[in-house]
């Protein structure tokens, strides 16, 4: 990673994320149906962590996205659509390791026509085998045409080349927590849980995307050098599935219409006043990621009235 001096200031100038800023940056208008707030797929899972997806999925729906399709393992596919009765479910054929097998993403698919139609897309969570996710994604991200938002193991492709989300020119975000961040980038943990907001502004230029990173505290960097910093949250977050509900969140209010930037500057304030609010109903330890979804509308409505 090449931290420099310009970071360090960059960080320095961060806008700090509060209810007041985001009012004075309002989301699009909801619209009246359905289709007006957008269409969000989320392609994912595996038959060992098939919850990922039912995190993500519901979180999209949950920030206010209007139509929602799921694209899955075949084994888990059919108890997920119980679970999500809301949704359009997609079964995938499976890896023998249980993940989404890769030729899934090629042209003139089922999975292909649903990314086609979609308003925003969510890549990667819950998903198994690097090798098989890459494959997927290579012949997938090159078919999306609005939004695209990597999350886990939907990173891999950019960390093999970090160009690979530049046709998009800046309509995508990534959600890599701090060991995942350390990877795309060939760093040292240590050395970027050292400089977050150094790593996120160096990821964000490189990748041309929005990056919302966070640990304790989160850092969204945009493509242009921008920078916000979101102190809400605090260590409740760091359990199983938290990252899948921010990935959701995020996704909704893209296929909402936000742009990708506001998205995961909005996206990160309501995960983190979400955590907050169970903070003090639950603990500041214990509360679960499953718990999270159900209290975005509510702060939502807290920062828009």
């Amino acid at each position: 990673m090449s931290g420099t001096g310009g970071t360090r200031d960059a960080a320095e100038r961060a806008v700090t994320v509060t209810s007041s800023v985001l009012r004075r940056w309002p989301l699009p208008p909801p619209g009246t149906g359905k289709e007006a707030r957008g269409r969000t797929l989320v392609v994912g899972g595996s038959t060992r962590t098939p919850g990922a997806v039912l995190l993500a999925a519901e979180s999209a729906l949950r920030s206010g996205a209007g139509k929602l399709q799921v694209a899955t393992t075949a084994t888990t596919a059919a108890p997920l659509a119980v679970a999500l009765p809301e949704a359009l479910v997609l079964p995938l054929a499976e890896t023998a390791g249980g993940g989404i097998d890769a030729g899934c993403g090629r042209r003139g698919g089922e999975l292909a026509e649903l990314v086609e139609q979609a308003h925003a897309v969510l890549l990667g969570v819950g998903a198994v085998g690097e090798p098989d996710v890459r494959g997927l994604l290579e012949d997938l991200v090159p078919q999306v045409s609005t939004v695209a938002v990597l999350d886990a193991l939907g990173l891999a492709p950019v960390t093999a080349d970090v160009t690979f989300l530049h046709h998009l020119q800046g309509r995508a975000v990534l959600t890599p927590n701090l060991t995942e961040l350390a990877i795309v980038l060939d760093a040292d943990p240590e050395e970027i849980a050292a400089d977050v907001p150094a790593a996120a502004l160096e990821l964000a230029a490189r990748s041309r995307t929005a990056v919302a990173a966070g640990g304790g505290e989160s850092w969204i960097a945009a493509p242009d050098g921008r920078l916000w910093h979101d102190a809400t949250g605090g260590a409740g977050l760091g359990v199983s599935g938290s990252g899948d509900v921010l990935a959701g969140i995020v996704t909704g209010l893209c296929a909402r219409g936000a742009d990708p930037v506001q998205a995961a500057v909005w996206g990160t304030h309501l995960h983190g006043r979400a955590g907050d609010r169970l903070a003090s109903s639950v603990g500041r330890l214990g509360f679960l990621a499953r718990e999270l979804p159900p209290q975005v509308p509510r702060v939502l409505a807290e920062i828009e009235v």
